[in-house]
């Protein structure tokens, strides 16, 4: 059994057959798939879709490009959003600085005020970032400093939340790891670069599966032999045999840790 730790099925892409995606998934052996929200529509609409399906879990917040949207009124209905129980995760969240949709110091306003939500609601978060990773980890870094009790329980401390898509090296994952975030591998890792190596495979090749998640962030990256079509749910065991084979294992090892970890991370059982 696998979990897709990150996907978007409110999407407009899966209007036509969304029962069909649900079905394919369960027959690749998806147990559970935790469908982030994007902005404050796309939340109430992941709330619905896990009302609706036992299977799906929903996360609520404003994804970077939208952060210009993200009106103080907004952001506090994100927090009553996230008293749902079904709810596991404040995200996405983070900072894009390839597209600027939104200029980056709201970007960075509203990634700092929606993980203020998550200390104060005590949950994990879900992280967005591209070509802003120094902004991203001072933020993060600032945060977790601030609020060292966050997602701690007793003496333990919990994980805090995941870096999805994973954009960094192993480096970085190591110091993320270090502050209690998982890191999670999508489709990416199976393309082939004729010029570059790749980085994400080579990540996985350095960290343990105990930091690990899988994810199809769908519609987007679809991993080989598939990619170029709409990604879906049923698709994570390509992820997971790329990983399988980076690290000299068997799938359903691959499907047992990263399972657990998702579990671990967002309360899931």
């Amino acid at each position: 059994m696998y979990i897709d730790s990150h996907a978007h099925l409110f999407f407009k892409d899966y209007e036509q057959d969304f029962d069909e995606v649900i079905s394919r998934a369960k027959d690749a052996g998806i147990e559970f798939i935790v469908n982030p929200g994007t902005d404050l529509e796309t939340s109430r609409r992941s709330i619905e879709l896990a009302q609706q399906y036992d299977m799906i879990y929903a996360c609520v917040g404003f994804h970077p490009h939208d952060a210009s949207k993200a009106s103080p009124e907004a952001l506090k209905e994100i927090e009553k959003l996230s008293l749902h129980p079904k709810v596991v995760a404040i995200g996405e969240i983070g900072l894009d600085y390839h597209y600027d949709y939104s200029p980056r110091d709201r970007q960075r306003e509203v990634f700092t005020t929606q993980i203020e939500i998550a200390v104060r609601r005590n949950l994990p978060i879900i992280i967005h970032s591209r070509e802003s990773e120094p902004d991203t980890l001072e933020i993060i870094k600032l945060m977790t400093d601030k609020y060292p009790g966050w997602k701690s329980a007793g003496n333990t401390l919990q994980r805090r939340g995941v870096f999805h898509c994973f954009p960094g090296d192993a480096a970085m994952a190591r110091t993320v790891i270090g502050w209690n975030f998982y890191i999670s591998i999508p489709g990416p890792v199976t393309f082939m670069h004729k010029t570059k190596p790749n980085t994400m495979a080579e990540v996985v090749s350095e960290i343990p599966l105990e930091h690990i998640l899988l994810e199809t962030d769908s519609p987007y990256l679809t991993p080989v032999p598939l990619r170029g079509k709409r990604n879906e749910p049923a698709n994570i065991p390509l992820i997971a045999e790329k990983i399988a084979s980076l690290k000299n294992t068997d799938v359903q090892t691959i499907g047992t840790i990263t399972s657990k970890n998702v579990k671990s991370l967002f309360g899931i059982s």
